[in-house]
């Protein structure tokens, strides 16, 4: 066999190899590519039936995120993104209805638990008193009045006190200065005698203050606040 012939072989079977191997890697690839693919519509999917939505609708969803309206309100929700970008009178009607099932749904999930909480704090904990999560805010406009005392108020918080448990009207009760401490709250509700069965039947709540006496207070001690129109608003209780 001349030279020749052998260094063509040699040629010939390197350029077939190479071949082989640019095709496997772009077989590899494209099966990448389509593996990728099917798991970002699976994922769609997901998203898209647990808001409700369409696949078509999230897909719009996710264009409007990347888009005007993600830069002016991120972190929007779905549904909240699709109503306010609403391209006709009709899809404004659906996500407002929709987002309307999907809040009575979660509230009402939310109220369920809330109770099973309450039963659980009378069953493992009967002879504690409850006090509310710092994050949770309880007079919401439904007539309840919200008093802000100090531990260290003395007899005008005392007194306070004292005539708005007379009037057996639904009172949330804030203690500024307590750092969180819900032993501070209790220590302070054992002083004035606060009656243990209005805590857990709900019509008197025992809170930490959050900030809202600062910001409604007006810088009253003790004050009593009310929920309205315009929200929060000193009241002459």
């Amino acid at each position: 066999m001349s030279i020749i012939l052998v260094l063509g072989l040699a040629l010939f079977f390197q350029a077939t190899a190479a071949l082989q191997t640019e095709q496997s890697q772009q077989g590899n690839t494209a099966s990448v590519s389509t593996t990728l693919q099917a798991l970002e519509e699976a994922q769609s999917k997901k998203s898209a039936q647990e808001w409700g939505l369409t696949t078509e609708e999230w897909q719009r969803y996710q264009q409007l995120s990347k888009g005007r309206r993600g830069i002016l309100s991120p972190g929007l929700d779905p549904i909240t993104t699709l109503g306010i970008e609403a391209r006709t009178e009709e899809e404004r009607r659906h996500y407002a209805e929709l987002s309307v099932k999907q809040d009575f749904q979660r509230v009402e999930a939310e109220l369920a638990f809330q109770r099973e909480v309450n039963a659980a704090w009378q069953r493992v904990y009967p002879d504690v008193l409850p006090i509310q999560d710092p994050g949770n805010t309880t007079a919401t406009g439904n007539g309840r009045l919200a008093l802000f005392v100090r531990a260290d108020c003395g007899a005008p918080c005392e007194t306070k006190v004292a005539s708005l448990l007379a009037t057996q009207r639904p009172l949330d009760i804030y203690l500024v200065g307590s750092d969180g401490k819900d032993e501070a709250v209790r220590a302070w509700a054992r002083k004035l005698a606060i009656p243990v069965e209005r805590v857990k039947a709900k019509t008197l709540t025992l809170n930490h203050d959050r900030g809202q006496w600062f910001k409604f207070g007006q810088g009253r001690m003790p004050v009593v606040l009310q929920q309205g129109e315009s929200g929060w608003q000193v009241t002459t209780y």
